[in-house]
């Protein structure tokens, strides 16, 4: 079964229905029909969450952490060997450090991250499942020194 790890963009443009919400709810109908695992990380889902604060309240942010209830997501912890993945990551990519720990997560669980890429380039409007192999070997390479 394929698995999706979604950064907080991904759930975000399908909240404001944006040009990527068509692709998000395609994956979510894959994971409502059990044809894929989607997972996202707790820090992401909080960064859900006060940006929807910001930008519409605190009412509708609890609306959206209902709405993210609702989905077949499963939501994961943050723990050491992550967060210094994604340390690492965050050492060698100019990009946030939640996108870091989702790209973290997406390597751990050899998953693919779906994200709007708006943090990462000019180019917002699209979605693409992403990986990071120069991070991924330098995160295979401090994690096997430290263990």
């Amino acid at each position: 079964m394929k698995t999706y790890v979604l950064d907080s963009f991904a759930l975000l443009a399908m909240f404001r229905n944006e040009p990527g919400a068509p692709r998000v709810q395609r994956i979510f109908s894959l994971g409502f029909a059990g044809e894929a695992s989607l997972v996202i990380a707790v820090v992401n889902l909080g960064e859900v969450i006060y940006r929807t604060i910001r930008e519409f309240g605190a009412k509708r942010a609890q609306a959206v952490l209902g709405e993210c209830r609702t989905l077949p997501i499963a939501v994961v912890a943050i723990d050491e060997q992550l967060a210094i993945a994604a340390a690492i990551i965050k050492g060698t990519i100019r990009i946030s450090y939640a996108d870091c720990i989702a790209a973290a997560l997406a390597q751990r669980l050899d998953a693919t991250l779906v994200s709007s890429g708006k943090s990462r380039t000019s180019q917002s409007n699209g979605f693409r499942g992403r990986r990071y192999p120069n991070a991924c070997s330098a995160v295979n390479g401090v994690m096997s020194r430290l263990r």
